[in-house]
């Protein structure tokens, strides 16, 4: 590994014919194909896969983070999805902040225990394995193989280094309460290095042994508290154990034959939906060619429109009413796609908060061709970098991503959850319920960009798995101390659309190369079939050969059998 993180490289798609599993992290994936083959089902092993990415990748994801799933029934065509967000502290509501001193303006710091929510991600598992897994395998079995990894220890990957690095850096003093559950002689592993964490291994076991109350009650439970509390957070056990998942109905819109599904708010899956539906409006949109100035301009405008909704939109459905149907109407995506102009940006929109963050996305579809998306995340690396003692694992800082703003949709309120970035997603074919494909991207407000950017390399340009993932990519985001829109470029698309995107009035980035790849999202692609290859959807029996792809920007590899 270099620090120009170069792409030196060509990776076929993996293809197989009974099971298939990606992730960002070979071992994961090795966890997850294991599963399989003893008997799990893609619920088992998507479970499996976080908790292995969780030991193998905790500068990401955790079992202080949340999750969220979305299951496809091979047998009904049912899709399902479960939120596994989890909500503030009863007591943290905007009074409360206000009394301290903090304002829109003035919030807390992002890594302030202020901001941690309740760790959704254990639960979402336990659910996940009760409600859609195969019943063959015992939750402390489909735990089983990341409790070794993080007993025994592991290599640490060389992209995984540079963000544990980085992450625990950002977290400057607060470095040290990472103490000595996630580094090593209190600096972060090297590439090549192994690192155990036995505290990690005794909560996943526990978890694995106890279900829900292993987490949310008890040791771990005290614990979480008590480091919160002696932060200056204001979390109570009351607060822990009384959480629970929500199993949710997905949302979806559909695209040149095939259709799209995410999951509702508070998610933002449904500006990856309003997207595709603004881009449905530009017929020419493939006529360019793939990352034409053309096709990035579109892109980029429509991207403007469907973020700016959502920021006026999506909160938490238990706390307002987001007009979902309305907004995913064709005909209100055709009434926005009216102010895009093919030779000029648009004058002024405005979205609300941004930030960056850290999440993992991976995906599994078995041999009954049942399929599971999941997505877990701390939010920014390590959360807020507080780690409960004796439990190896830090706190995410979602509630970051509240709004201080009195009368905002995403308003700060005690038991509410935030605007949540990490979206899985799943395609099937837009006449009837065929799997066609498990997709996702992570990396906060990129990862609805990701999704249609890479469904579109592989529905409009043909490419592979693999190819829509290696290919470059776009990353549109609001740069609140200029109050403008930036379009950051990867290295791999041409100068000549660069200075043309700047001619139409935009501001650019170009190029984008080495570790700051990854504002640009780290996929996993598995689809049934080569359909993305056919100009004319196929007939007849559904296919049988799985083909999936992993991205270039992580370390993580697809493994099938």
């Amino acid at each position: 590994m270099t620090a120009d993180l170069p792409f030196s490289s060509r990776r076929s798609p993996v293809l197989c014919l009974h099971g298939c599993v990606a992730s960002s992290q070979p071992l994961a994936s090795a966890v997850g194909l294991d599963v399989l083959k003893r008997g799990g089902n893609a619920a088992d092993a998507a479970v499996a896969m976080a908790a292995a990415l969780a030991v193998t990748e905790p500068c990401s994801t955790g079992l202080g983070g949340d999750a969220f799933c979305l299951f496809y029934d091979g047998k009904t065509g049912e899709i399902r999805g479960i939120n596994g967000s989890g909500r503030s502290p009863q007591t943290l509501t905007l009074d409360f902040l206000e009394g301290l001193g903090y304002s829109a303006e003035a919030p807390p710091s992002v890594f302030d225990a202020l901001n941690v929510t309740v760790p959704g991600a254990p639960a979402l598992w336990c659910d996940t394995v009760q409600l859609f897994g195969s019943q063959k395998l015992s939750l402390r079995e489909v735990l089983s193989g990341a409790a070794t990894l993080a007993e025994e220890g592991f290599p640490v990957a060389g992209v995984t280094a540079h963000h544990w690095e980085k992450w625990a850096a950002a977290l400057g003093e607060s470095q040290k309460e990472l103490g000595a559950e996630l580094l090593i002689g209190g600096h972060p592993p090297k590439h090549g290095e192994v690192f155990k964490n036995t505290a990690m291994a005794q909560t996943i076991k526990e978890l694995g042994e106890q279900g829900k109350p292993g987490f949310y009650q008890g040791r771990v439970a005290q614990a979480i508290v008590d480091v919160i509390n002696q932060n200056g957070g204001v979390m109570t056990l009351e607060d822990l154990s009384s959480h629970d998942s929500e199993v949710v109905s997905p949302i979806s819109t559909d695209y040149k034959g095939v259709r799209l599904w995410e999951l509702p708010p508070n998610g933002q899956g449904l500006v990856a939906l309003l997207l595709l539906n603004i881009l449905e409006n530009f017929p020419q949109l493939k006529a360019g060619g793939h990352n034409s100035s053309d096709y990035i301009h579109v892109f980029v405008e429509a991207v403007r429109l469907a973020q700016t909704d959502a920021f006026r939109y999506l909160g938490d459905a238990a706390h307002m009413t987001v007009p979902t149907e309305s907004l995913l109407a064709k005909s209100y995506s055709h009434q926005r796609a009216r102010h895009i102009s093919m030779d000029r940006v648009m004058a002024r929109v405005e979205p609300g908060l941004l930030t960056g963050s850290d999440t993992v996305y991976f995906c599994v579809i078995d041999s009954q061709r049942n399929a599971c998306s999941f997505v877990n995340s701390t939010y920014m690396g390590f959360g807020t970098g507080l780690v409960p003692k004796d439990c190896g694992f830090s706190l995410q800082n979602r509630g970051a991503n509240f709004s201080l703003q009195r009368g905002h949709v995403n308003c700060v309120a005690g038991g509410k959850r935030p605007y949540h970035t990490i979206i899985p997603a799943l395609l099937t074919d837009s006449e009837k319920p065929q799997l066609l494909a498990a997709l996702g991207v992570m990396g906060a407000f990129m990862q609805p960009q990701g999704h249609i950017q890479v469904l579109l390399n592989m529905v409009e340009f043909g490419m592979n798995p693999q190819q829509a993932l290696d290919a470059p990519r776009v990353f549109v985001e609001y740069d609140d101390k200029t109050g403008q829109w930036l379009v950051n470029l990867e290295e791999g698309i041409d100068q000549e659309v660069a200075e043309e995107l700047k001619r139409r009035g935009h501001r650019v980035n170009w190029p984008v190369t080495g570790h700051q790849r990854a504002q640009f999202g780290r996929g996993q692609i598995i689809t049934v079939g080569d359909w993305w290859s056919h100009s004319i959807p196929q007939t007849g029996s559904p296919p049988r050969v799985l083909w999936a792809g992993s991205d270039p920007r992580a370390d993580g590899c697809a493994q099938g059998y």
